[in-house]
């Protein structure tokens, strides 16, 4: 079987940081995030066959925020593999990639990016055995969630209709263009069911699941950066909740009109609303026209 490596997609705040955790205790797989390969670089300094385009590439890679701190390349080993062949972005990836996992000592590498789901064709076209684990969460605690840690803004229940309709739609259709390298996985499992959930990774990924995966360091109360408190994988995911804005009822009348039917199909149960006569008028009147038209003005960042 062909190991390739793993991606970890989703919008924020659905459970990618847990599992690549996770999967990172394993002695063969290192995982990275905040490398933003795809989304800062991926097709945008021309053709790197090009030696001046290679180097602009490789000069805004080592110059980027986060980059050179998470993969630590190497840029002279890096310019000599690269000058090989092929040319291409995706070989230029992989190798920062490799490099930063054989100096963990670990032979099968990953990369955490909100909405990676996008570049699916790419990535399987470029990596052989290459697998895409594709996280999901109930859209109205999302919405809340992203509220409380400034994802979302209070009242884009527009905008957070149209992004989480968006990712589920690419998970649908890559889904069913991949159907041996892409799953699906619902952030309420990793919760409720962290073992049997992370044993279906592992199964997905031709992995042998270890005990020692559900004992990974999570962050601290109200969703901050990891403390360095030791705790299982369940109680850490839900710790990343942190104090959620609730919803009103209008937003959820909205989020569930537009989105209610592809909830149901993922076992979202949906939420009987009843209005008084005052949020009746302010719904129909206000709340809808803004919240639609802020639904069609959504476009991926």
């Amino acid at each position: 079987m062909n190991h390739g490596p793993i991606f970890l997609g989703g919008p924020h705040h659905v459970g990618k940081t847990w599992v690549r955790l996770a999967l990172s205790t394993h002695p063969n797989i290192a995982i990275s995030r905040r490398t933003y390969l795809w989304s800062h670089f991926y097709d945008r300094y021309g053709d790197l066959g090009q030696p001046a385009n290679f180097e602009r590439c490789l000069s805004a890679m080592l110059q980027h925020k986060h980059l050179p701190a998470v993969l630590k390349p190497d840029p002279d080993r890096i310019r000599r593999e690269f000058s090989q062949g092929p040319f291409t972005y995706t070989r230029l990836f992989a190798l920062l990639h490799e490099h930063h996992a054989q100096r963990l000592g670990k032979s099968r590498w990953g990369d955490q990016l909100a909405f990676i789901e996008r570049y699916a064709d790419q990535i399987f076209a470029a990596y052989p055995g290459a697998k895409l684990i594709h996280m999901i969460r109930d859209p109205r605690k999302w919405f809340e969630v992203s509220i409380s840690n400034s994802r979302l803004r209070k009242g884009n229940v527009g905008g957070a209709t149209a992004c989480w309709l968006y990712s589920l739609g690419l998970a649908e259709r890559n889904q069913r263009r991949y159907p041996d390298c892409y799953k699906v996985v619902r952030y309420e499992m990793v919760v409720s069911q962290p073992e049997r959930t992370l044993r279906e990774i592992c199964a997905f990924l031709g992995v042998d699941f270890l005990p020692s995966m559900l004992n990974v360091e999570g962050p601290g109360k109200g969703g901050g950066k990891g403390s360095g408190r030791p705790s299982g994988l369940g109680s850490s995911v839900a710790q990343s909740q942190g104090p959620a804005n609730a919803m009103s009822k209008r937003e959820i009348a909205f989020m569930q009109t537009y989105a209610g039917q592809d909830m149901a199909a993922y076992r979202y149960v949906l939420k009987p609303v009843q209005f008084s006569l005052i949020d009746h008028f302010l719904y129909y009147l206000l709340d809808w026209p803004l919240s639609r038209l802020r639904m069609a003005a959504w476009r991926p960042s």
